[in-house]
C-alpha cells in the first residue's frame, strides 16, 4: 500500500463519518416535522427489525404534524410502540389507518437538551476523525520503518491527512452549527 493509497482510505473514510454526522443530525428534531425524525425508529415486522420507513409512507401535511401511512394496515400497532419507546418523546395517535404524530412546540428546556445533544454528536464525530487520522499516520510510521516510503514522503503524507482530518473537523462544526441555529430559532 503506497502514501496515497493510504491517504485516500483516510479521506474515505472522514467522508462517511461527516456523513454520518450530517444523518444523525437530521434524526434530532426541531420545532418543525421532519421525515429525518424517524430515521432510527426499527420496527418489529414479520420477525425481522426494519426501519419504518421501509414499511410505510411517512408524510409531513403540515409543519407541526408527521403521518405514517403503513402499506399493511396490521403493522400499525408495532408503529406506535416502536415510536412509544424511541427517545422523539411523541405519543402517536391512529385513526386505523394512518398514524399521526402531532409534533408540540419545544421548550427552552428542550431546545437546551437538543443543542447538547448536537454538540455530544460532534464531538463523537471528531473523535472519529481523529482517530482515522491515528490510524493513518500509524501506517505512514509503520512504513517509514520498514523503509517503503521516505522521510519526505512521509513528512508530506502526514501534512496532507493533517489538512484533509482540519477539513473534515471544520464540515462537522458547520453542521453542528448550523444544527444548533436550527434547535434554538423559535
Amino acid at each position: 500500500m503506497s502514501s496515497s493509497q493510504i491517504i485516500k482510505d483516510a479521506v474515505a473514510r472522514m467522508d462517511s463519518t461527516v456523513e454520518d454526522a450530517r444523518r444523525k443530525f437530521a434524526g434530532i428534531r426541531t420545532g418543525r416535522a421532519s421525515t429525518g425524525m424517524l430515521d432510527r425508529i426499527v420496527v418489529e415486522s414479520y420477525g425481522t427489525q426494519l426501519p419504518v420507513n421501509q414499511i410505510a409512507n411517512i408524510s409531513v401535511p403540515e409543519p407541526s404534524m408527521l403521518v405514517i401511512q403503513p402499506w399493511d394496515g396490521s403493522q400499525i400497532p408495532a408503529i406506535e410502540k416502536a415510536i412509544l419507546a424511541s427517545d422523539i418523546g411523541i405519543t402517536p395517535s391512529n385513526d386505523g389507518k394512518a398514524i399521526r404524530l402531532q409534533i408540540p412546540p419545544l421548550t427552552q428546556e428542550r431546545r437546551k437538551q437538543l443543542a447538547k445533544m448536537v454538540r455530544d454528536t460532534a464531538e463523537e464525530h471528531r473523535t472519529g476523525l481523529r482517530n482515522v487520522r491515528r490510524d493513518a499516520n500509524d501506517h505512514l510510521k509503520k512504513m517509514l520503518k520498514d523503509k517503503t516510503i521516505s522521510e519526505d514522503q512521509e513528512r508530506d503524507a502526514l501534512d496532507q491527512i493533517q489538512k484533509q482530518t482540519d477539513a473534515h473537523i471544520n464540515k462537522i462544526n458547520d453542521l453542528a452549527k448550523h444544527k444548533e441555529e436550527e434547535i434554538m430559532k423559535v
